[in-house]
């Protein structure tokens, strides 16, 4: 019997809020699913179609991340390798390989091999990058209640000017990453608890 083949890749590297997120997606060969893509290149109404669709035929998933505090401890290279290993060992179903998009892996028991632009090359981390994507996008969205004024709905929590003059105007919260820039200009004088 052939092994199963893992994807995994994350979504929220860049942004200066909010966790960062992995998925680790096993496909079924007897269930194809049409229309992956790498999650950037599409719309967020067909990220959403095709998340249900993963969710509900994919052989095995799992979703998970590292937390704010954890990337400001690690540094957000260490802090999604962690995100990653978590979805991998989340998997109810052990894959035989693992590929990772990108050109860095953490730590796994499982062979791995890392695929630059793989969430464009490879259907199963196509299928990760969504699950990832549209997960830490809900958690926006969450955030975006607790906290109107920052319009993380907009944004996602990157580092637009909009987000840049929220900070600016109300300070800096606890779901900031302290360490990314331009946040330790803002820190000493307007901490938001």
């Amino acid at each position: 019997m052939e092994g199963y083949i893992c994807g995994v890749d994350e979504a929220g590297r860049g942004p200066l809020a909010g966790d960062v997120y992995a998925a680790a997606v096993i496909l079924d060969v007897n269930k194809p699913i049409f229309g992956l893509a790498d999650s950037k290149k599409l719309s967020e109404k067909k990220r959403q179609e095709l998340y249900n669709i993963i969710i509900r035929d994919a052989k095995a998933y799992a979703i998970s991340f590292a937390t704010v505090q954890e990337i400001d401890k690690l540094n957000i290279l260490q802090a999604t390798l962690l995100a990653m290993k978590r979805a991998v060992e989340a998997l109810n179903t052990i894959p035989s390989l693992v590929l990772i998009d990108g050109n860095k892996a953490p730590q796994l028991s499982i062979e791995t091999k890392t695929i630059v632009k793989g969430d464009s090359l490879i259907q199963e981390i196509s299928a990760a990058s969504i699950l990832a994507k549209v997960t830490r996008d809900k958690e926006m969205l969450k955030l975006d209640k607790i906290y109107p004024e920052y319009s993380f709905a907009k944004h996602k929590g990157y580092g637009t000017a909009v987000h840049i003059a929220a900070i600016e105007k109300y300070g800096v919260l606890p779901i900031h990453r302290k360490t990314f820039a331009p946040m330790p200009s803002y820190i000493n004088s307007n901490i938001v608890t």
